[in-house]
């Protein structure tokens, strides 16, 4: 196995290009680069399961036909190169054809999260300029009140219909389309931050992110010919649609799509049918597979190879638990919808593996740690995580829509995290920059405190804020979301506090521990502190203003 240190001498983006990529930086095609470059080598590209129990394999030529007649079909209605055209699907066949038509024509694809509703929806296709929406009559209700020059429907029922059919439409079309070359600087994915706080801002991605790409596909995640892949994060979302579709895609591998709402059965059931070898998703899914770890039998072992996640940080627990009882190596990553991923524990190279941390920069890429005059600081010191574009070839945001620099300074971005550069050079996550907690003097990421209550067998889920007090700045308080067995109490208060006072520190340990049924969480599964933190401040001003 190569080295880290190897992988970053041997990096070349010259080489990268001509050696990976079918397209030129002056004429390239994401289609192309993702399809039409495997047609007639007899690969599958996609495996479905269906929500009723259905189960279909298509192939890169089945995907070149039908993306073939959608292509001319969006051509027909006066679409072109440049234009945004957004699906509003769940994860079927019908989704992956929209996006590689879509990519044919030199347009741009928008993904709509299908548990978005109007309001969400509107200012996303507002704020892009969207032409046109793909969507299904599951979904089609949400779009009556929003002004669009196109929908385009799968109908469920033919005797029912107001729009245009997408497979009737398709139907009429000639399944040969010449791909529309572009440039590397030409968008082909229009994506929103997840909006944590305030409005969500457009971040529009660039044909040059493919390569990008590739890069955490092959060094991070390690992905081989003959591995069995599964991505299980939602294509409406970054980390889907960038290494559940675009990214696999573009090294000729299959993926699969499972229809059905994530449950830990369903998972498990997708992961022994296709044998799973190459796993990647979210932490709140991994968790959840730790929550209920009884399911999980020794037969998974045979075939589950490496597994790896984004999102947020791993708890050790489950780190300890893929590893000791799955026998697998679960690997923490680190990136952004603006970024992709950027840092990694590589899967496909060799280097120093630190348990809670992030990793080191994936190839193509270099980080810094920054003091709040934006300066680089040592080793061990706590800062804000940045990238520096100066020395990062495979970097490819340059702003938000509108232009929009506001996180660019000099020659860094800033990423808005917290994190410690630690003693090998690695970064240690301590959380966004307003989630860290001022208590007493003291700092207190919220992660070590969740990751801590989360090794107690009574605890599924907690969230960790920072309460306004008069004394203290703040104090630690926890929400916890216990185990369906188990029952809220006072003892089990006072159990959970001197756990983490005993495991942490005295000044981290939760003062005030809520039960809750559920933690408030964006679309893609990531828990909203923010909100949390809001609720306790108004709380607060409203014992101010009693007194």
């Amino acid at each position: 196995m190569k080295t880290l240190e190897q992988a970053y001498r041997d990096f070349n983006f010259e080489k990268m290009v001509t050696e990976q990529l079918v397209g030129t930086p002056s004429s390239i095609n994401a289609y192309d680069e993702c399809c039409g470059r495997y047609v007639g080598q007899n690969r599958t590209a996609l495996i479905w399961e269906g929500k009723n129990g259905e189960s279909e394999q298509w192939t890169f030529e089945q995907l070149d036909l039908a993306s073939a007649q959608l292509a001319n079909y969006y051509q027909r209605i006066g679409l072109k190169a440049g234009d945004c055209i957004a699906g509003l699907l769940p994860r079927t066949a019908e989704l992956l054809i929209t996006v590689l038509a879509t990519w044919r024509i030199g347009a741009i694809y928008q993904p709509l999260f299908t548990a978005f509703e109007s309001k969400a929806i509107e200012h996303r296709v507002q704020t892009a300029g969207t032409k046109l929406i793909v969507t299904n009559t599951e979904q089609r209700s949400k779009l009556n009140y929003i002004d669009l020059p196109h929908i385009l429907t799968v109908h469920a029922n033919q005797a029912i219909q107001t729009d245009p059919d997408f497979w009737s439409e398709l139907q009429l079309h000639d399944t040969t389309f010449n791909s529309v070359p572009r440039s590397f600087d030409d968008e082909f994915l229009m994506m929103f931050t997840s909006g944590t706080t305030g409005l969500a801002k457009s971040v529009p991605v660039p044909h040059k992110a493919l390569l990008a790409f590739k890069g955490y596909m092959t060094h991070a995640v390690d992905l081989r010919d003959e591995d069995s892949f599964w991505n299980l994060a939602d294509p409406g979302w970054a980390y889907g649609l960038y290494y559940g579709i675009a990214g696999p895609l573009s090294l000729g591998h299959s993926i699969i799509m499972d229809e059905r709402a994530f449950s830990v059965d369903h998972a498990l059931q997708v992961i022994k049918k296709y044998k799973v070898s190459n796993l990647t998703g979210s932490p709140t899914a991994f968790r959840m597979f730790f929550g209920f770890k009884e399911k999980f039998d020794a037969s998974i072992k045979a075939h589950l190879r490496v597994v790896s996640s984004a999102g947020e940080p791993l708890t050790p627990e489950v780190i300890q638990w893929f590893n000791h009882d799955l026998n697998v190596n679960i690997y923490d990553q680190y990136g952004q919808t603006e970024l992709g991923m950027v840092i990694a524990n590589h899967h496909a190279l060799e280097h120093y593996k630190k348990v809670g941390s992030a990793g080191f920069a994936i190839p193509g890429h270099r980080f810094a740690v920054l003091n709040k005059d934006h300066q680089e600081i040592e080793r061990g010191g706590i800062g804000t995580l940045a990238l520096d574009c100066s020395q990062s070839p495979l970097m490819w945001f340059t702003g938000y829509g509108g232009n929009n620099r506001k996180a660019f300074v000099g020659n860094y971005y800033l990423t808005g995290d917290t994190v410690r550069l630690n003693e090998e050079g690695g970064i240690d996550f301590v959380g966004r920059a307003d989630d860290v907690i001022t208590t007493s003097g003291y700092r207190v990421g919220p992660f070590d405190v969740e990751s801590t209550l989360l090794e107690c067998e009574e605890v599924l889920e907690s969230a960790v804020v920072g309460k306004p007090d008069p004394e203290r700045t703040e104090l630690v308080k926890a929400f916890v979301v216990l185990k369906p067995q188990y029952e809220a109490s006072s003892e089990l208060m006072d159990k959970l506090q001197a756990y983490v006072r005993s495991r942490l520190s005295k000044h981290a340990y939760p003062k005030e521990i809520e039960f809750v049924d559920g933690l408030p969480k964006t679309s893609s599964g990531k828990i909203q502190r923010n909100l949390l933190k809001q609720q306790e401040v108004a709380k607060a001003q409203c014992m101010q203003k009693v007194s």
